[in-house]
């Protein structure tokens, strides 16, 4: 039957006004677009379905679930939906997710993207692949009022032997700490900012340190009693570097057509003022725009 059928594709053939058009025969057909049926990539198909999942961790100002609005926002959510909506996907459905499960999650396919204001590091660069960032930033510590311990960086945190640390599950926080040399046993981890706060409330820890935008966030709600931000607070300083948090977005390793498509929006929209309003209302200004720092750069590619 096999035979047969070869027989038949070589007669059709010869009866071809070319033989290259034959050929094209044994190809896929092609969509509008240009694509091939066969392309089964996660940006054809989000395309094709007009939506596609993301990963959050709830954690304002990156990434949260606004309840009086019923809707997903923060600065991740809404630079996406504008690169997003320009690549024709108009709707993003919203995977609550912790912060240390997102990379499993996506891995999983339990969303195709990562939007949680997520640091690129290169140990997350061997699990994920990261859009060029949306915006860099520093640390920042919520201390007891009146900061007792003089807890100014994690320095400090590492030489007061009665000092305690809280770090949010997979933040990139616990790392500095560890490479400030704070010893793992003073090092409470929490699974979200919230909890995080209340630890520091409660004096389970003394200081909770989190991205000086997470710290404002929830020390500028007006129901976080007793406690303050760290000032003046000093960076960590990791492999002779200053350290500064830059945050993007991640797919899955052979995601690049999408990745590669997010990154040309984002290279249009980064620092115009559309993107400027877009983030101010979660407290972003200039100051936190990433420059000229690439993926490549913060994976040690480039």
């Amino acid at each position: 039957m096999m035979r047969s059928a070869r027989f038949a594709l070589a007669l059709g053939c010869t009866l071809s006004v070319t033989l290259a058009a034959c050929s094209d025969a044994d190809k896929p057909a092609a969509g509008a677009d240009g694509q091939s049926e066969a392309d089964t990539s996660t940006l054809a198909k989000a395309q094709e379905a007009g939506r596609i999942r993301i990963g959050y961790a709830n954690e304002a100002p990156f990434a949260y679930m606004d309840s009086s609005a019923g809707q997903l926002t923060g600065e991740a959510p809404e630079v996406l939906r504008h690169v997003l909506d320009e690549l024709g996907i108009k709707e993003v459905e919203g995977v609550l997710t912790e912060f240390g499960s997102l990379i499993p999650g996506l891995q999983a396919n339990r969303f195709d993207i990562i939007a949680a204001g997520m640091y690129v590091t290169p140990e997350r660069c061997k699990q994920a692949i990261f859009s060029n960032p949306t915006y860099g930033i520093g640390s920042a510590f919520v201390v007891r009022e009146g900061n007792p311990k003089a807890l100014d960086s994690f320095a400090a945190v590492a030489q007061d032997d009665s000092a305690r640390l809280g770090v949010v599950v997979g933040a990139i926080e616990a790392e500095y700490a560890d490479k400030s040399g704070v010893p793992a046993a003073r090092v409470v981890v929490f699974p979200d900012a919230a909890s995080a706060l209340a630890g520091v409330q409660a004096g389970r820890v003394d200081a909770y340190a989190a991205t000086s935008l997470t710290v404002n966030d929830l020390l500028g709600k007006g129901k976080a009693t007793g406690v303050e931000r760290a000032e003046p607070f000093t960076d960590p300083v990791i492999d002779g570097k200053d350290v500064r948090g830059y945050g993007a977005f991640a797919f899955r390793n052979d995601d690049t057509a999408l990745r590669d498509a997010v990154n040309e929006k984002l290279a249009a929209f980064i620092g115009s003022p559309a993107h400027l309003e877009a983030v101010s209302p979660f407290g972003f200004t200039e100051a936190e725009l990433p420059g000229d720092t690439t993926a490549a750069m913060l994976c040690g590619e480039g």
